[in-house]
């Protein structure tokens, strides 16, 4: 292989390392934001259940489960 081969095969390969990395990243930062509204979505289900707002209604309102309402 050529010097010049071996240079864009290298190039090549840091470019799908770093591009890889940029992905991990987005599917990180994805996975916060997922996280951080489902937190969100709990903290309110919990303030309407505080006001004695029937379980079956915040399920379907927050389309969380009846378990997940009822751990809170």
């Amino acid at each position: 292989m050529s010097t010049y081969e071996l240079l864009i095969e290298k190039g090549r390969k840091e470019g799908m390392a770093t591009a890889q990395r940029l992905i991990e990243q987005e599917h990180a930062k994805a996975e916060q934001e997922r996280a951080k509204a489902y937190a969100e979505k709990l903290k309110s289900a919990l303030e309407f259940k505080k006001m004695d707002i029937p379980i079956a209604d915040i399920v379907k309102g927050f389309q969380l489960s009846i378990e997940e309402v009822d751990k809170l």
